[in-house]
């Protein structure tokens, strides 16, 4: 089986409990205007150019014979300034496992684990599922914005110890505005996701001026109940490397409101 993966995240500590391995898939229905990992969004291997670094030079333009390459119709390997990179590749399910496993042992120290993230994992579910197989009893966790059929969702997320569901907007219409689709797949799978009996966390991430609105929290805080949430806040450097994708950042600049967002929720906590 094999599945597109743009990174493996080594020693995070934001992924769920303990010391983790995150790895992040390639592939998002999504399309939030703040996301900060645009290089998630499509689901081929993209081609990064730091524009910043570049002293055009002209050797990446020169013949080459690697294989890998030739979609670029440059060398990716020419450049000394390292301008030049691809966010995606091509890997099996055994190959990814094999790269986590290594760190079994710190997992055992800091009960922690691997965390299968994105872009959106359910986009590439019959890979996630393998490689969940293949972890064993390792503590596995899956970030998701459960936006997928519900037989989808319910298949991938009995793979694993904890869900962390996003919940980004409640209103179907600023949904549809703000992430390009609507909630009603994902709000079903919130339902499902409540009553499965599984270990599950609430993610919300506080963009200012749309999600962190009062009415908007307030709508998620009915939806959370007392089930646990973590309130994100939002990373100004978010729109950093949609330039290196020749990708436009369409929500601007914006700045974090010192608020005790927790005061809307009955069991929240601020990650920052």
């Amino acid at each position: 089986m094999e599945g597109t993966i743009f990174d493996i995240k080594e020693f995070s500590i934001h992924d769920g409990p303990g010391m983790r391995v995150t790895v992040f898939m390639k592939g998002c229905p999504l399309r939030c205007i703040w996301c900060h990992n645009p290089e998630g969004l499509k689901p081929r291997a993209q081609l990064l150019y730091r524009k910043n670094l570049c002293t055009h030079c002209g050797n990446c333009h020169l013949p080459c014979g690697h294989s890998e390459c030739r979609p670029w119709k440059r060398c990716i390997h020419a450049c000394a300034n390292g301008c030049l990179a691809v966010s995606g590749q091509r890997v099996t399910e055994k190959e990814t496992a094999e790269m986590v496993i290594q760190y079994n042992d710190f997992f055992n120290l800091s009960q922690g684990g691997v965390t299968i993230s994105g872009g959106e994992p359910l986009l590439q579910a019959d890979f996630v599922c393998a490689l969940a197989k293949r972890l064993g009893g390792m503590h596995k966790a899956i970030q998701t914005s459960g936006y997928a059929e519900e037989e989808t969702y319910q298949k991938v997320t009995d793979h694993f110890d904890l869900i962390m569901q996003d919940i980004k907007l409640a209103d179907p219409e600023m949904h549809r505005k703000y992430a390009g689709v609507d909630n009603e797949l994902i709000l079903r799978n919130i339902a499902y996701l409540k009553r499965s009996g599984k270990q599950f966390v609430f993610r919300v991430p506080l963009i200012p001026g749309i999600t962190d609105t009062d009415e908007n929290l307030i709508q998620i805080s009915k939806i959370a109940g007392d089930n646990p949430v973590e309130l994100l806040k939002y990373n100004p450097l978010a729109g950093a490397k949609y330039d290196m994708l020749g990708m436009r950042f369409s929500l601007g600049e914006v700045r974090n409101r010192e608020e005790r967002f927790e005061r809307f929720f009955r069991n929240a906590v601020l990650v920052e």
